[in-house]
């Protein structure tokens, strides 16, 4: 497997992702970010931002297996989220959770949480980027 996620001794342990990841592939793949649209460009769960993490979520997973990748693959994952504060988190965690039981995975790469002014336009609460390491 090209990536292994580790939470080294000495840095706290996180439930939503690892701290560490280490690469051994020879490929790297670049996921811009995805927002919550769907195949047609329709934003979805506009308002609902647990909805929205959703939506990300599976359409990373759709860009990964565009470039034979996965979850497993996932070296780095950054979200932006719009007017972010930490009362937000339930939310956010319960979009991951839906998205990863739809994908049977657990998507707990290293990852990095920013609060934006706006995105793309006014509905897209959340933006979800990715970068992977394939053999």
């Amino acid at each position: 497997m090209a990536i292994t996620l580790l939470n080294p001794e000495g840095l706290p342990k996180v439930d939503a992702y690892r701290q560490v990841a280490i690469a051994t592939g020879s490929r790297l793949v670049f996921i811009a970010g995805q927002v919550a649209w769907d195949t047609d460009g329709v934003t979805v769960g506009e308002g609902d931002l647990a909805a929205q993490v959703e939506q990300c979520y599976l359409n990373v997973a759709t860009a990964l297996a565009g470039a034979g990748a996965s979850f497993e693959n996932v070296a780095k994952l950054t979200l932006y989220v719009v007017d972010w504060t930490p009362d937000k988190m339930p939310l956010l965690l319960e979009g991951i959770t839906r998205a990863a039981g739809k994908l049977g995975v657990t998507p707990v790469p290293p990852g990095t949480l920013l609060g934006v002014a706006a995105l793309d336009v006014p509905e897209h609460l959340v933006e979800v980027e990715a970068t992977a390491v394939i053999d």
